[in-house]
């Protein structure tokens, strides 16, 4: 028993002896389960909480079926939850049975039909439960994506609060004709990316309907809702489904638990926070009178994707990202899955002010799901494609383990354990089996480093507040309207601008699609300069020479101020514009303001002559001098327009710049005229400053 993996075999030995098998391949199945000792013992109470003939039929169906011993032992040895389950219904081992459980996906309605098909509490905990053990049996089988496999849960909740509606309007009984309702899923119900245990957050809206008083009818309403959260929240013989919670609704607790769709719309227009339209990103109509549902959509989408308009947005969801942290308990910051520094919160937030900015304008960016979200993001050019494929990496490892947590005792949590035994047993249950241990631990910090680092980069990203202060209507305009816009920044000659803007953001290339995240902002910081048509102008003719490279428009987005400076530059400076456009690459220098600073005489003495040397060719030799001259005046003058140094640092570098160019020309010069550079020079040569 030791060999195979079980931990305690005396255990063992007598679990499998109550499972009165000879088959010795079904003990070799057993212990490839993420904890084989709870697999066995499981497996040994089911088996004895069979009748005879049962339990003959159980083992004899063990024994003809690896793929159905697979499956069972997977889901015993994962969840002590579920194996109770099966102790408790013995007869439900069969639905693993089933031959088209691995094959056939059940679709949304299938599962609602299944789930409506209850009589009562009782029967409704039955069915979900039985759904979930064939969910859970096709998931740790390693058959299914981890979205696919919230989407399924999503929809089991779904199912189950359609059932429990109706069960609601049956037990409040005729009032309840006097009303329509719709239940609004929220969070990750909403956006199909449920947990296994969870609260299900929702928001409920009401109609009238034709014929009754509203007040009696909004009464009735709230006799329904209140009604069906019971019925899936209370405990019975059944145990329960999951707590309904409706405290993202206006007002939260403090407000009716039921509103009209006038009276959302009224709330969201005049209250609302924040936090509230970040919240209804994930809203999505789940159960109920769905043209209701759709109608209350149509009224509050719009609402969300201009909510980027608000004031301090950006500055808001980041203050709340923060807030959340602070609020962990210090014990478990450092395991937090969800909530924590580097979790799916990170994640979360991050992809969702994206969202929320760049969604104003770009309707492809509108998922409530976290993943397909993050996909249209990389797609459109907002996120670089490594960047994208590291957080979608992460998101799907992290979730996964958060089901793996969850699944085994069917309990809400989020904390990774710090028992090396149930580390073991989490590592198993993901596929891990060398050093199941070290390698979950090695992969999770390696995930959560990442996303934190990802999540500083794009959360604090200085473009997304530019990108937010321009207004929602200013972000699509028609050709007359943009023109009006650009005369109003202070275009000399909008017709111009449009032309190089045309030409910037044409096509669906991923070039022309970071141009469009980035000239929004682009556009206000020109004006905010000297000469915005020059900048403009600047602009284009530099992103033609710089577009195909692949760093600069990454800079320029994910780069801290970079953009703003580029733009500040272009429309302050033609010299320093010529500059750039004769040495596109020193735009690299932009990102950081210790690279910005004059480098010493001496340093770039240096590097003239030992440049100059290289080449045998004066012609050569002096283009390689005067590069770097041209890359030293571009770091002079953008350090002089950002205000990085005063007037008599000015003076000084170019002095420096201008010696060490002619240190290198001499340098060319010698390198030309004595070709030899093993013989000492004949003369020695002094160069004199004047003026």
């Amino acid at each position: 028993m030791a060999r195979l993996g079980f931990a305690d075999s005396d255990a063992a030995s007598r679990g499998w002896l109550a499972v009165a098998s000879t088959d010795i391949e079904l003990l070799y199945i057993t212990a490839l389960a993420a904890d084989p000792d709870q697999a066995l013992r499981s497996l040994a109470r089911l088996v004895t909480a069979q009748n005879p003939s049962q339990a003959a039929g159980l083992v004899a169906a063990l024994e003809n079926s690896p793929e159905f011993a697979r499956r069972l032992t997977l889901v015993l040895g994962a969840s002590a939850a579920l194996g109770d389950h099966l102790v408790s219904h013995p007869e439900e081992w069969r639905q693993l049975e089933d031959l088209n459980l691995m094959s056939v996906r059940p679709t949304a309605a299938g599962i609602t039909a299944e789930l409506t098909s209850a009589q009562d509490r009782d029967e409704l905990r039955l069915i979900y439960r039985r759904l979930l053990l064939r969910l859970a049996a096709r998931d740790l089988s390693l058959a299914l994506r981890v979205d696919d496999v919230a989407a399924e849960l999503a929809d089991l909740a779904s199912g189950a609060i359609e059932a429990a509606l109706l069960l609601a309007r049956h037990e409040v009984g005729t009032s309840a004709d006097s009303c329509r309702v719709s239940v609004i899923g929220m969070g990750k119900c909403g956006a199909q990316e449920l947990n296994y245990v969870s609260d299900v957050d929702v928001i409920f809206v009401a109609e009238v309907a034709e014929g009754f008083a509203e007040t009696a009818a909004l009464k009735a309403a709230t006799s329904v809702a209140s009604a069906m959260m019971r019925i899936c929240s209370d405990h019975t013989s059944e145990g329960t489904l999951w707590p309904v919670d409706a405290g993202l609704r206006p007002e939260g607790k403090s407000g009716p638990l039921v509103r009209t769709i006038k009276s959302h719309a009224s709330y969201y227009d005049r209250w609302a926070k924040t936090w509230e339209f970040q919240a209804l990103l994930k809203a999505r109509p789940i159960a109920g009178d769905r043209e209701l549902g759709q109608r209350y959509m149509e009224v509050i989408s719009p609402l969300v994707w201009s909510a980027a308009d608000r004031v301090d947005f950006v500055t808001d969801v980041q203050a709340m990202r923060r807030r959340v942290i602070s609020q962990i308990p210090t014990g478990e910051v450092a395991r937090q899955l969800k909530l924590g520094p580097g979790g799916l919160r990170d994640i979360e937030f991050a992809v969702q002010l994206l969202q929320l900015v760049h969604g104003r304008s770009d309707t492809s960016l509108r998922s409530p799901h976290t993943l397909q979200a993050l996909e249209a993001l990389t797609q459109g050019g907002y996120i670089g494609r490594d960047d994208g494929a590291a957080l979608s990496g992460a998101y799907r490892f992290l979730r996964t383990l958060e089901h793996r947590l969850q699944l085994s005792q069917l309990r809400r949590t989020h904390i990774m354990p710090a028992n090396p035994d149930a580390l073991r047993v989490l590592g198993r249950s993901i596929g891990l089996t060398t050093s199941p241990v070290e390698s979950l631990d090695k992969q999770w910090r390696q995930h959560s480093n990442e996303v934190r680092r990802l999540h500083e980069k794009l959360f604090y990203r200085p473009l997304l507040e530019a990108v937010a202060a321009v207004p929602s209507g200013e972000i699509r305009l028609t050709t007359k309207a943009a023109r009006q816009r650009l005369e109003a920044l202070g275009y000399v000659d909008p017709v111009a601008a449009l032309r190089h803007l045309e030409s910037l953001t044409l096509g669906v290339s991923r070039r022309a699609a970071i141009q469009r995240t980035l000239l929004p902002a682009m556009l206000g910081w020109f004006a905010h300069a000297p000469n915005p048509d020059a900048g403009l102008l600047g602009f284009r003719q530099l992103s033609d020479a710089l577009g195909s490279t692949p760093w600069y428009l990454r800079m320029l987005r994910d780069e801290g101020a970079s953009a703003q400076r580029l733009a500040q530059l272009l429309a302050t400076s033609r010299y320093a514009t010529d500059l750039l456009m004769r040495a596109p690459d020193a735009t690299g220098l932009l990102a950081h303001d210790q690279d910005l600073l004059p480098r010493t005489a001496d340093a770039l003495v240096h590097e003239a002559r030992s440049a100059a040397a290289r080449y045998s060719d004066p012609a050569e030799a002096i283009g390689v001098v005067r590069a770097l001259r041209r890359r030293e005046l571009l770091r002079v003058a953008a350090a002089d327009v950002f205000g990085l140094i005063d007037i008599q640092a000015v003076g000084a570098a170019l002095s420096d710049i201008a010696r060490a160019t002619l240190e290198g020309g001499l340098a060319a010069a010698q390198a030309s005229a004595f070709p030899s550079r093993d013989d000492p020079l004949p003369t020695r040569l002094a160069i004199i400053a004047m003026g």
